[in-house]
């Protein structure tokens, strides 16, 4: 069963523009490896709450997408390794 979800992504923003793009293009080929991405809404630099890895900002990124329930698990497991992911979020969106 195809359910939405909502990805929130803070990525390294000391990496630099083309790799920013880069990172983003990779994480958007993980979600539609296996689902169907419906909007990316690009926040930009915005300041974090708290500093994390020494980092004062983080560059946002919002992602629609549907997929199968058990999908998000393995985005989850992949961007939790990935060294330009600050924090990642996955919610199940309503519908």
């Amino acid at each position: 069963m195809t359910r939405n979800y909502e990805l929130i992504l803070v990525l390294n923003p000391s990496i630099g523009e083309e790799k920013l793009e880069a990172e983003l293009e990779r994480v958007k080929a993980l979600v539609e490896a296996q689902g169907e991405i419906s909007e990316v809404d690009v926040w930009g630099r915005r300041k974090l709450a708290y500093e994390i890895q020494d980092e004062p900002e983080g560059y946002y990124v919002l992602i629609h997408f549907a997929s199968e329930a058990d999908y998000p698990k393995e985005i989850e497991r992949i961007l939790r390794i990935s060294e330009n992911v600050l924090r990642y979020l996955i919610v199940l969106a309503e519908a």
